[in-house]
């Protein structure tokens, strides 16, 4: 089932969201997308492919569209307001009363990882192709895996490396580039296993 909804931010702004429910959900997972101004939504394909394969391993989700993008209000923040929208978000999944993780693609999985550092908060994330500018030197307890493509021609897989043996985090490589054209559900499915321990 899929039902749309609105967020409201503390910053009074109001961001479109929907909710793609698991039945018997086992968790619910905040879902970030990639950079707005370069085309990123919570409509992209791989967005949606990943969903349907989380719901099908029994996890709801709740995308939504950051500051400025598509009928969210606001405007786009460079990763800083849309912190205030991942609270939002935060809070509508833990309003289900399921155990909550968080996932991204790309600017959403370096900015949720962010929001997982300065807000303290010890959730599974699991992050695909997150760039390795800007992410945080500290992070909290909770388990973490970062879902690179073999061929990603965005990011710099080798800085990605280091930081994940720095700091504990899992890395899966599996074939693809940036955008995992027709490789959503096996993205999906990588995803999904790094929530495991959330159930």
């Amino acid at each position: 089932m899929s039902d749309r909804l609105q967020l409201g931010t503390s910053d009074d702004l109001t961001l479109e969201a929907r909710w793609d429910s698991a039945e018997d959900a086992r968790a619910a997972i905040v879902f970030c997308h990639a950079h707005p101004l370069q085309g990123g939504s919570m409509n992209n394909p791989l967005m949606i492919a990943v969903t349907h394969a989380l719901v099908e391993h029994g996890f709801s989700v709740l995308r939504f569209n950051f500051r400025g993008t598509g009928e969210s209000s606001g405007e786009h923040d460079f990763g800083n307001g849309e912190l205030l929208d991942i609270d939002s978000a935060h809070t509508e999944a833990a309003a289900s009363g399921l155990p909550v993780g968080i996932a991204g693609w790309s600017f959403g999985a370096g900015t949720s990882l962010r929001w997982i550092s300065e807000r303290s908060h010890s959730l599974a994330w699991v992050g695909i192709a997150p760039p390795s500018e800007y992410l945080p030197d500290m992070l909290p307890t909770g388990p973490k895996r970062i879902v690179m493509g073999t061929r990603d021609q965005l990011i710099d897989s080798q800085a990605i490396a280091e930081y994940a043996a720095t700091h504990s985090v899992d890395v899966v490589l599996t074939p693809g580039d940036h955008f995992f054209h027709g490789r959503g559900r096996r993205i999906g499915d990588l995803v999904a296993q790094g929530f495991a321990e959330i159930s």
